[in-house]
């Protein structure tokens, strides 16, 4: 069934939803969560397959098409792939990717292409095994480039995107290296300004270190040409002037694109977010469980995403960070 575009009151049509799977993850990002982790959602407090399956199919029929799976960390999720599958099978679904720290995509990769999964976002801050060590508490990297390589070897899985959080004091000395990384293989980097969504809740906007104050850096050594910005895209991307790469830039403190903003985030214990950084909610896990018909979920769904916000404020006076971390909102 073709339902009515999904529509918010400031006349964007909404495209794109996040979903997250599960709150839990295998690193403990410093810009993300505490070193003692977070306390976990309850299993039976987590959406089912099935019941993301039809969450999604009722967003698709509104015209939602592009679907993007995260965590918390989406592969600890048990049998991802066949989550993967029963959304690529979703009609109205168009695109279906995945953020990933990459830690147990060596295993996971061929399966995941195989499900249907089209795009892949793996998250790298440093490409020295101390500075990652330091930065994700877990000594990882060699085998996150395991699965980034073994990902970039599967023809189906292109373009691979690396994200690397901007943090100043820290991303000062990874952006030429991540240029090069960017110039040597077929992916494409990008930069992501450091947004105030920590357990830790130490964000201060002094420690954003900016896209185009990485930017700078990168082409005072290897010259950049702007590639036309898509729609609703968050990134503003460049070719490297010798044709050898591309690298990207989110710059969601700094330079905003909420005007453009097509999407809207399900959390892995069945909350509707109409951004990032709401402060509210709209639970669809209970009238889901509690027998809800697709007419009534549509409903809830327009009604909640009719107050989506104009913008996230994080630059404006009086700015609150939402209760939620990035861990258990979903990227």
């Amino acid at each position: 069934m073709v339902r009515e575009q999904l529509r918010d009151g400031h006349g964007r049509d909404i495209g794109d939803v996040r979903v997250s799977v599960t709150d839990r993850c295998n690193f403990r990002c410093q810009y993300c969560m505490p070193a003692d982790g977070l306390p976990w959602l309850e299993r039976e407090e987590i959406l089912s397959f099935e019941e993301i399956g039809r969450l999604v199919g009722l967003l698709a029929s509104m015209g939602v098409g592009s679907v993007r799976l995260t965590g918390g960390e989406p592969l600890v999720r048990r049998d991802l792939p066949r989550l993967a599958k029963l959304l690529r099978s979703t009609p109205g679904v168009e695109e279906l990717a995945l953020t990933t720290n990459g830690y147990l995509l060596e295993r996971h990769a061929a399966a995941l292409v195989g499900a249907g999964v089209d795009r892949f976002n793996v998250s790298i801050d440093s490409l020295q095994r101390d500075r990652f060590y330091a930065l994700t508490r877990r000594d990882a990297l060699p085998q996150v480039l395991r699965g980034l390589a073994a990902l970039a070897a599967l023809p189906q899985a292109h373009p691979v995107k690396v994200n690397a959080v901007g943090i100043r004091g820290f991303t000062e000395t990874e952006a030429i290296p991540f240029a090069r990384f960017a110039r040597e293989h077929d992916y494409e980097v990008r930069f992501i300004e450091f947004m105030p969504l920590d357990a830790d809740r130490s964000w201060d906007a002094g420690q954003v270190l900016t896209g185009e104050e990485i930017r700078a850096a990168i082409e005072a050594e290897h010259p950049l040409v702007p590639c036309p910005r898509e729609r609703h895209s968050t990134a503003r991307v460049y070719r490297f002037a010798d044709g050898r790469g591309r690298i990207g830039f989110v710059n969601p403190v700094s330079e905003p694109f909420c005007a453009d903003c097509n999407r809207i985030r399900l959390t892995a214990d069945g909350r509707l977010r109409t951004c990032l950084f709401s402060l509210g909610e709209t639970d669809l896990r209970g009238p889901l469980r509690e027998g809800a018909d697709d007419d009534e979920l549509e409903r809830i769904v327009r009604a909640a995403v009719w107050r989506k916000e104009l913008k996230h404020r994080v630059n404006e006076p009086g700015f609150v960070q939402p209760e939620r971390t990035m861990s258990a909102i979903g990227g």
